[in-house]
């Protein structure tokens, strides 16, 4: 895009990876998604995790987040958005569709992630509350510094996950969603540097993700080591 300016022509190489760019970066989004979901079952109902959230469970939300994905990445470019085309209804066209690919891409994720999260840490919230009232009852200091510390921890990691989600791409998302409305056209520059600010949330969620999760880590060992696909993989005790 910064050397041939590709965004505007029409050659077969810069749809395919128009398409790309974009079934990846809502895949990515929509895996976020998952991964708040299953905190939430992980936290929140831990009794009925392992019936809730099974192989099956699992298998359904990778299909529906690279389906999603690849249905929105696939429809812009064959629908001819960002070709740079204008005709008479190319603003009310240029809006609906921009509109509804952030809607379902970004906005609705960023909803379902909010609202496990606060679920989770007011849950969090609770039951430090409840066992710091056990605690001064049985007067047991040790227990309440380490709830303490695991609260502190919840929130911190809440905070950190969700700032640098949103950091990263509502600027690119507000953008793509207000530039229908205006009359002057966003300088390129300004578009790619949003762009690549919402592509490294990418590359920024393992290393979040690993620091604070020891599943994730445990789950990323054994798929390098390819124990995944030599069929023993065992029951992992999954911690908040």
């Amino acid at each position: 895009i910064s050397v041939t300016s590709c965004w505007y022509h029409e050659g077969l190489f810069c749809k395919v990876r128009g398409s790309f760019d974009v079934t990846l970066s809502i895949a990515s989004i929509l895996h976020l998604c998952c991964i708040s979901i299953d905190r939430y079952y992980a936290v929140c109902q831990p009794l009925t995790y392992k019936s809730k959230v099974n192989d099956h469970v699992i298998g359904i939300m990778i299909l529906v987040s690279w389906g999603v994905a690849a249905l929105i990445g696939i429809g812009i470019i064959i629908a001819g958005f960002n070709q740079g085309k204008c005709e008479e209804s190319c603003l009310i066209d240029g809006l609906i569709s921009t509109t509804l690919a952030c809607i379902f891409s970004f906005y609705i994720p960023v909803i379902i992630m909010l609202s496990f999260y606060r679920k989770i840490f007011l849950v969090a919230k609770r039951q430090r509350h409840a066992i710091s009232i056990q605690n001064t009852t049985c007067q047991s200091t040790k227990s309440g510094a380490t709830v303490s510390k695991m609260e502190r921890k919840a929130t911190k990691t809440l905070a950190i996950v969700l700032g640098v989600f949103l950091l990263c791409w509502a600027p690119y998302f507000l953008c793509i969603v207000f530039q229908p409305l205006t009359f002057d056209v966003t300088p390129i520059a300004v578009i790619e540097t949003l762009n690549w600010l919402a592509l490294s949330n990418s590359m920024l969620n393992p290393f979040i993700y690993a620091f604070f999760y020891s599943w994730f880590r445990s789950a990323f060992r054994m798929i390098i080591s390819g124990k995944i696909f030599r069929g023993i993989l065992q029951t992992q005790n999954f911690e908040f």
